[in-house]
């Protein structure tokens, strides 16, 4: 008899990929779900719109006709932004970053982390009260298509361990695990075990030692 089947993390397929054997993540996570605010505004009315020209009056071809593509086109519009959240995953290793994207085409964009000279973390209100953030990369050289990332989810926890990452202790010692969050926690659920308790990642050791030097004597020059 087998043992239980393990589930494939979210991004798994992606670290597989595009990562290599040696190469672990440290952080691994797609964006917040508030990035489909947007697309729901718009895409719900138009659906409940198309919906209403259906039911308006079904012997009229024409209103019908109209109702069913307006249906059809907000469903397609949702899916796609829908499906675009649910593939673009935002990894950091410790030798980059890298975010993947596309339904069709997927697209990843990659920077060192060495080229990277400064980190910038922005919260906006709605992002303090549902949880998100965005970071701004500043790297030498040119653009590498990841300067600015939004609607990061867990911003504090994850500007933290990257800023440990280019800037202290190297997190790299702490891989993220296959069912991990972004928050460096593991839900009961996330692992497939309801009775199980949550589960913290140990916090990255700090190591360093302080040199004093004792001041230059002042000498006297000879009369």
């Amino acid at each position: 008899m087998s043992g239980p089947r393990t589930r494939r993390p979210r991004w798994g397929k992606d670290a597989e990929k595009y990562l290599l054997s040696d190469e672990p993540p440290v952080i691994a996570t797609r964006r917040h779900w508030a990035v489909l605010a947007r697309p729901a505004v718009r895409g719900v009315p138009a659906f409940a719109v198309g919906v209403w020209f259906l039911q308006l009056d079904p012997d009229n071809r024409f209103s019908t006709l109209l109702g069913l593509l307006v249906v059809l086109g907000a469903l397609l519009y949702l899916g796609l932004h829908v499906g675009e959240w649910w593939v673009r995953h935002f990894l950091v290793t410790r030798r980059r970053v890298l975010m993947t994207s596309g339904v069709f085409i997927r697209t990843v964009a990659v920077m060192p982390l060495r080229r990277i000279t400064d980190l910038t973390w922005k919260e906006t209100g709605w992002g303090q009260v549902l949880g998100y953030g965005t970071f701004r990369f500043e790297s030498a050289g040119q653009a590498q298509g990841l300067d600015e990332i939004t609607f990061l989810p867990h911003a504090n926890a994850l500007y933290k361990r990257l800023s440990e990452l280019m800037f202290g202790t190297d997190s790299s010692t702490n891989p993220v695990s296959s069912d991990e969050d972004a928050e460096g926690s593991m839900g009961a659920d996330d692992r497939g075990d309801g009775d199980a308790p949550e589960q913290h990642m140990p916090p990255p050791v700090q190591s360093g030692r302080r040199y004093d030097t004792a001041p230059i004597p002042r000498t006297r020059p000879p009369s």
